[in-house]
């Protein structure tokens, strides 16, 4: 509980005693979720056969203007869940045959987290995926060590113009970047099984948005820079979709050209990095999941 008191969970470090207000990223002390099952959209050693146990936890630390999952980032729809409640998911998932428990946008809650997990991990035998917008403080993600197996961050800018005007974070890449190398320090190299199911390792996101080709070869060039091309996986995604307010931005109310999609890819083979590329038929919003619960 002493973290909620003053929350510096994220690189907001709004100080908010959430057990009593609502921090930054709109939620108090208690757990809250929107959604818990079986996810088969996920790249495919995270999902594997049988489906990633996702919980999308509610509530987010940016303010991305397009975001698809708004509903439970920004407007916080979901259900409040006590810890125990909390480890019966995780364990009524496993159960049903989950390859892992996928964390989606659990900063908020992680000492929460860590609380179920110092209790059952060892019962649940599956990796613990974090899959996370990847504007996390360093000092939080040292605290994962030994409890997170798999990361899943983004990384979704390198200009900080664009990282401020459309996701209200002008430090985003610095941030992003040093809390995604304390990731790979954590997990090593990627190591898939025999089933093609992710045991451990980081697969960095990128979602090529209109008009940001420069700045996604930018950062493509970067991680060239600090990983060798099996330090990571890189999923290089073509799924944007005006939502959410996108249409207050005339620059990316409209989804991604081919040409700008090809020419991120092209960067990225070049670097020799190994991964996934997105059908671009997945630029739609009929795969989202439908989430439970009421808006805060």
């Amino acid at each position: 509980m002493q973290d909620y008191l003053n929350c510096r969970l994220c690189p907001r470090q709004c100080g908010a005693d959430r057990a009593a207000s609502r921090g930054f990223c709109g939620l108090g002390s208690d757990v809250r979720i929107a959604r818990a099952g079986l996810h088969m959209w996920e790249e495919p050693p995270i999902s594997g056969e049988r489906g990633a146990g996702t919980v999308f936890f509610s509530g987010c630390t940016l303010k991305c203007v397009f975001c698809q999952n708004y509903e439970i980032s920004q407007l916080k729809k979901g259900r409040n869940i006590t810890e125990s409640e909390l480890a019966d998911e995780f364990l009524r998932l496993r159960d049903i045959g989950a390859e892992n428990i996928e964390l989606v946008s659990p900063t908020p809650f992680l000492p929460s987290i860590i609380n179920v997990l110092d209790k059952i991990k060892p019962r649940l035998g599956i990796p613990i995926v974090m899959n996370t917008g990847g504007y996390e403080r360093v000092e939080t993600i040292k605290r994962l060590k030994g409890y997170v197996d798999v990361y899943l961050p983004d990384i979704k800018y390198f200009d900080p113009v664009r990282s401020k005007k459309y996701s209200g974070a002008e430090d985003y890449f610095e941030i992003a970047l040093e809390a995604v190398k304390e990731m790979v320090s954590q997990t090593g190299k990627p190591l898939i099984d025999r089933r093609g199911v992710m045991q451990r390792g980081v697969i960095i996101r990128h979602l090529v948005m209109p008009g940001g080709r420069a700045d996604s070869a930018k950062i493509i060039g970067e991680l060239g820079k600090c990983f060798s091309a099996d330090d990571i996986l890189i999923s290089l995604m073509s799924q944007y979709t005006p939502m959410y307010r996108a249409g207050e931005f005339r620059e990316i109310n409209r989804r991604v050209s081919t040409f700008e999609y090809n020419f991120v890819l092209d960067r990225c083979l070049e670097a020799g990095f190994g991964g996934f590329m997105q059908e671009r038929e997945s630029a739609t919003d009929s795969y989202l999941p439908e989430f439970e619960g009421n808006y805060l």
